[in-house]
Order: structure tokens, then C-alpha cells, then sequence
């Protein structure tokens, strides 16, 4: 399969299964797209009508279909799948084994944003804290269920984590006495929405986060519309300065302003654009995941404008690499010349099996999606996975358990999307968010699109 489009001047075309990425002429072009549907002499005629005013011969256009005869026979140009037998193999080969856990340290929050798919941080449930005891019973479950990995991934989630500081230090600390004697290294990650920074919490996360998350859906309209506190006043105007002073302090790396964009603006290259000029340059927008009688929900309407701001921030991108002042897209964050293993292509983010989420009370769930709906509990800290049939289920999802990703040009770099927005979208952790997939796409043209940009301007500058 190979997929072709045009963007920003170049002519792309995708050999999906190879991953091989080409930046072909018009008649490279259009030769790919006939290619295997047309007769090769009528073919070469077709073209030959086409591009011969311009000077193009027949000689010209045989070498052409020559070259794509010769990449096809390499592989990098109509490759078969061969990956769907692997799928359940790779999947099952690192079953029971654990390497993340989103922590959720507290189901509580300072802010009440409406369009928050875990109900204001208590997800369907009352206000909890996690205790130091029951997020030392995670870690250690974490540690015992491993395996062989020594590099272990823990998100201190929400609700809003500050909360519970106290509490995420004393576990930061416990894992630092432990991780030595297990040859475990733990990787801490904090999601914020900054009201409750202070110089204690901005020390500690620059000492010990190797990423920290902050909320900010940028300009101060758009974010205060969503983002206010129990009486109804926007934070925009008290986190702003405190990410400011984090970031700085942070160096300016290993962090993500992390918004959501709604229906309410779909405009939201204009949010990123804010973001930039308040200076935070590793950034990451996120379309909106509610109920679609929502009135924060994404239309039918709002995607043509959505995907002229996915196409609109690449060409941003490339002006500002190209002026000096690069910034982080993180849905534009793609290798072409490796990329993820063939098992992350297939398998996905592994939730349900590699990584789970552990509430307040120490219940164990597929992620921080699932959290609150008792049918995906899994089991505890204590007890372990007791629910084994939704982590078969879990286990078995893969980008070929999805019939309608069968077909879809971009399925190994989704590797069929997220579990808990089919769930919430089709009643099935194998189903597909459809208007997800679309911005996906989108998404993914635009990121190569702008990859392509940057290799050929380092040829460029190298060639000078």
C-alpha cells in the first residue's frame, strides 16, 4: 500500500509497510499512481500526453517507471504486509510485564473545567488523597511486576497532584532508596495546572521530574473560558507567571504546555501562536475528547478549519527552524529514518498490560481513561490483576484486531489509536474514534511534510 498527497510544494509519496518516505517530481508522481493499475505502454502514453508539451520525452518517462520497478523490487515501494502474524506474538511476549503506572495521587482538584473527562478530577466518584502507604504498595508492585526492565516510567496524575505534594515526595524518595537495590531506575513525570506552584514545588520538579506537563489551552480568552476555579474565575492570570518562572528555572527543556482545543475554537493556531509569544516553546494541542452532544465537542464543520491549522503550524514551524527560533510540536515529533519498533507500530502505548493507572484507594485500571469505570478494574496494588479477562482483552488489542484499520495508510504510526476513545466513542476498546483517525491523518501528513522541510535543508546547509 502507499499512500501520495501533495503539501507545501513537495509531492510525498508513503510506502506504508517499508516506511519509506519519496519526494517525487509531477511525473514520479503521477507514474507511482498508475503504476500498478495501468498497462505499463499505456501508461507511459498517458504521461507522455501529459507532461510531453513540457518537454518530458518517452525516454525520460521509461527510465522513470524503471526507478519505481527498481525501488518496488527493494522494498521500499508497494511492500506487502508481513506484520499482521507477528502481532499476536510480539503482543504476548511481554505480557505480565509492567513499565509505567499513572499514579493518581489525587482525585481532587482546584479547578472545575468543564470539558475535564474525569468530572472536575474525581472521576465519578468523592475527593480522594492517596496515601504514602498505598502509593509505596504501587511502586513496589510496579518493581515486582517489571520483569527484566530497568527503566520505569511514573506519572504523578490527577485531579491536580499538588494536592498531595507531601505525598509525592515522600514516594519520590522511597522509590530513590529502593531503585538501586531492584537495578531500577524510576522516571517521574508531573502533570500541573500550576496554581499551587511555588518555589518548593518548582526545586523539587527540576531536581527530580524528567518531564513535567502544564495545562495552559493558550490565550487568556480561550483558557479562561474552560479553565476557572469553584467561583468561576479564570487562572490564567495566576499560572502564567509561575510556568514562566518554572520553565526558566528548568532550563527551558524536558516540559510540555499541554492544552485542549474545542469546538469554541478550533482556531487554535492562534493558542499556540500565545503560547509561543509568552515564550514556551515545547508544545503540545490536543483536540478535545467529550460526549458529542457536548458543546465543546468537535463538529463536522469545525475539521476543514482544524485541519488548515494542523497544515498552517508546519509551514510555522518551518519559517521559525529556518529564522532560528525552532519550536516542539508533539504530534509533529516523527523520525523518518527510524521511528518506533515494529511491536510499538503494532501493539500501541500498552495500556492494560505494560502500563495502568492506580487510583487513591490503590484499584488498578487500563489508564487514566478508565479510571471509574468499575468494568475495567483490574485488581490492586495489593492483590495484582485479578480481572485477567479485561487484560486478555487489553492484550489483544493490536492494530489488526481493528477491521477498519486494515486498511488505513497510517496504521503503523497509530497503531490503531487509543483504547479508551474507541471505548468512549464505540462501546469497544477495538472500535475506532473516526474523527480521531481523521485528525490523525492529518496530523501525520503534516508532520512529514515538515520533516522532509528540515532533512533537506541540513542537505542544503551541508551541500553549502
Amino acid at each position: 500500500m502507499i499512500h501520495q498527497y501533495k503539501l507545501n510544494g513537495y509531492n510525498i509519496v508513503l510506502d506504508v509497510c517499508s516506511g519509506s518516505v519519496h519526494v517525487v517530481d509531477d511525473v514520479g508522481y503521477d507514474a507511482i499512481a498508475g503504476y500498478e493499475t495501468t498497462d505499463r505502454d499505456l501508461l507511459l502514453s498517458e504521461l507522455l500526453d501529459k507532461y510531453g508539451d513540457e518537454g518530458v520525452t518517452a525516454e525520460e518517462i521509461a527510465e522513470c517507471l524503471g526507478q519505481i520497478e527498481g525501488l518496488k523490487q527493494s522494498g521500499k515501494l508497494f511492500s506487502p504486509d508481513t506484520f499482521e502474524p507477528m502481532a499476536p506474538e510480539l503482543k504476548n511476549r511481554s505480557s505480565g510485564v509492567i513499565k509505567a503506572l499513572c499514579l493518581h495521587v489525587s482525585h481532587a482538584c482546584n479547578l472545575t473545567c468543564s470539558y475535564c473527562f474525569a468530572g472536575q478530577g474525581r472521576y465519578h466518584g468523592k475527593s480522594a488523597l492517596m496515601s504514602f502507604e498505598v502509593g509505596r504498595r504501587a511502586l513496589d508492585f510496579l518493581i515486582e511486576n517489571s520483569g527484566g526492565r530497568r527503566n520505569l516510567e511514573v506519572d504523578f496524575f490527577g485531579g491536580e497532584p499538588l494536592l498531595n505534594f507531601d505525598v509525592v515526595k515522600q514516594l519520590v524518595a522511597y522509590a530513590r532508596s529502593v531503585e538501586k537495590e531492584h537495578n531500577k531506575n524510576f522516571r517521574f513525570t508531573l502533570t500541573t495546572n500550576g496554581v499551587d506552584i511555588d518555589d518548593d514545588v518548582i526545586e523539587f520538579a527540576n531536581r527530580e521530574m524528567s518531564n513535567v506537563v502544564l495545562s495552559l489551552d493558550g490565550r487568556k480568552e480561550v483558557h479562561d473560558r474552560f479553565r476557572v476555579d469553584a467561583a468561576g474565575r479564570g487562572s490564567y492570570d495566576v499560572i502564567v507567571p509561575k510556568f514562566q518562572k518554572l520553565v526558566q528555572a528548568r532550563g527551558g527543556k524536558q516540559y510540555y504546555m499541554r492544552g485542549t482545543f474545542t469546538h469554541h475554537n478550533p482556531d487554535f493556531l492562534e493558542d499556540i501562536k500565545a503560547m509561543l509569544d509568552l515564550g514556551f516553546t515545547e508544545l503540545s494541542m490536543e483536540p478535545v475528547v467529550c460526549a458529542p452532544d457536548s458543546p465543546s465537542a468537535l463538529t463536522e464543520e469545525d475539521k476543514p478549519v482544524v485541519y488548515k491549522q494542523y497544515e498552517d503550524l508546519a509551514k510555522l514551524m518551518i519559517s521559525r527552524r529556518k529564522e532560528g527560533r525552532p519550536f516542539t510540536f508533539y504530534h509533529y515529533m516523527i523520525d523518518l529514518q527510524g521511528g518506533p519498533c515494529i511491536y510499538k507500530r503494532i501493539s500501541g502505548c500498552g495500556s492494560g498490560t505494560e502500563y495502568m493507572a492506580v487510583t487513591p484507594q490503590g484499584d488498578l485500571y487500563p489508564c487514566h481513561q478508565f479510571v471509574g469505570e468499575e468494568k475495567f478494574r483490574l485488581g490492586n496494588v495489593r492483590d495484582g490483576v485479578t480481572n485477567t479477562a479485561v487484560r486478555d482483552e487489553f492484550a489483544a488489542c493490536n492494530v489488526y484486531a481493528r477491521e477498519e484499520c486494515r486498511n488505513c495508510w497510517a496504521r503503523l504510526y497509530c497503531a490503531g489509536g487509543c483504547a479508551a476513545n474507541a471505548y468512549h466513542s464505540t462501546g469497544s476498546v477495538n472500535g475506532v474514534y473516526a474523527y480521531g483517525c481523521d485528525l490523525f491523518r492529518k496530523r501525520l501528513e503534516c508532520a512529514i511534510m515538515a520533516e522532509i522541510d528540515r532533512i533537506y535543508s541540513e542537505d542544503e546547509d551541508s551541500d553549502n
